[in-house]
Formats: C-alpha cells, structure tokens, sequence
C-alpha cells in the first residue's frame, strides 16, 4: 500500500465539508482536490461572473487567478508547483464561458480541451490517475 499524506494550508481556502484535504500527496505525486474561486481569508467566493472568477484584480501583484492562486498555495505546501502539474481538469458550469476560461488556463498550461460531447456519442467516459 502507498504512504498517503494529507495536504492542508491556511494560504488556500479550507476543504468544504466532505473533503477531508486539499490535497493528498502519495508516491511522489500529488492530488489535489478541486479549487474554486474563494478567498482563502474570508472562506466565501469572491464575487462577479467568470470573468472576476478568473481573473481578479485585487490580490496584488497584477491579475492573479484566484482558483489557480489556489491551486498553486495547495501545491507549494505540498513541496510541488503550478510548474510540475501534468494534469489538469477543469468544470465549467456553462460552455458559453469556455472561451474566456480557456484565455486564462492559457497562460498557465497552454490550449485546453472542451467537452460537450462524448467520443462516439457515448453517454460516459472514465479517466483515472494511477501511481506506478
């Protein structure tokens, strides 16, 4: 069995009830649970549409983006960094914001990929992230 550990900073918001980590750090990898756009200070989304979600002024040093702020105190607790993800997922509850998403995941990984729609048509497909 692989040695787990929890991952867990006050620079990042907390876990929401249910998740028990904000990350799981495990054989050389790390996991991290999803990020939203919230303030880690104040534990509430910060306001606006996707456009403030992503990209938000007033966390200093120019137009940081709040869930990839996030993602990266996560990351940098867990002796990782934005630099070393091989692996992203991103859940948009609207397809029509895809475009302005995908300006700003840009910057970080490149060009993401969109799904609306299935290969073949099929109704579901599953992915996994396993350890060697």
């Amino acid at each position: 069995m692989a040695s787990k550990m929890a991952v867990l900073t006050d620079n990042a918001p907390k876990p929401l009830p249910g998740i028990y980590s904000q990350a799981i750090k495990a054989n050389g990898m790390v996991f991290v649970s999803g990020a939203v756009p919230m303030d880690a200070k104040t534990g509430k989304l910060i306001d606006g549409d996707i456009q403030a979600h992503t990209a938000s002024p007033d966390l200093g040093g120019g137009s940081l983006h709040q869930c990839i702020k996030n993602l990266a105190a996560i990351l940098d607790a867990a002796g990782s960094s934005i630099d070393k993800v091989v692996k992203v997922n991103v859940f948009l509850s609207n397809m029509d914001d895809f475009a302005k998403m995908n300006e700003v995941y840009a910057t970080y990984w490149g060009d993401c990929v969109a799904v609306k729609t299935l290969p073949l048509n099929t109704d579901v497909e599953i992915e996994c992230t396993a350890l060697l």
